[in-house]
């Protein structure tokens, strides 16, 4: 019996799993939910009960790799249930960045749309396209006229991703700002959850 499962966001995938291999983390088996529920946060502590009520029974511990998220504490309530643990932090944008880092940011500029290596790589499906932003044009101004700045909070030193963080800050029409977090909070928070059942 694997003792550690982190179940999390899908947009978080590419980063969990590194962090699994760079620790060695045998003991830990991974399941990450569609990240298309960014745009769809109502349902996120729904489909987190419905995959932890099929694979709890299954683990010594659990850890939740999702922040708030937009749920309206929906997630702590799932995590409660469980016995689990959640990432620090309103979303990933704050653990990525850190609490201070990120309150710095947003009290500097409010009107900031953040993006991720992951929110930069698939811009065009989960904004424009989930969106309907082409069949809407319209829609871009109501959505996004209060922003004032993109600010990449980026994962990884990764040429592509940076060009497509300028191209979607280029589409929304806005300046754009790179700052390298790195794997912030979530490395730490990983570490601390899966090293104590070592």
């Amino acid at each position: 019996m694997s003792r550690v499962l982190i179940i999390g966001c899908g947009a978080l995938a590419a980063e969990i799993t590194a962090l699994k291999k760079a620790n060695h983390w045998s003991g830990v088996d991974v399941q990450c939910l569609d990240a298309a529920l960014h745009n769809r946060p109502e349902r996120i502590a729904e489909q987190l009960e419905e995959a932890l009520d099929k694979r709890h029974s299954d683990y010594q511990k659990i850890v939740i790799a999702y922040a708030d998220c937009g749920t309206g504490g929906g997630v702590d309530r799932v995590a409660k249930r469980f016995g689990a643990e959640r990432l620090p932090g309103a979303h990933c944008y704050e653990f990525f960045a850190t609490s201070e880092v990120f309150q710095e940011l947003a009290d500097a500029e409010p009107g900031t749309f953040y993006l991720t290596d992951f929110l930069a790589r698939h811009f065009e499906r989960l904004v424009i396209d989930d969106m309907k932003l082409d069949a809407h044009p319209e829609l871009e101004s109501m959505l996004f006229g209060h922003y004032r700045k993109v600010v990449y909070l980026a994962q990884t030193d990764d040429a592509t991703l940076r060009s497509a963080a300028e191209s979607a800050a280029d589409r929304l029409g806005l300046p754009l700002e790179i700052i390298d977090t790195g794997y912030g909070l979530l490395a730490s928070s990983l570490e601390e959850q899966v090293v104590t059942v070592s």
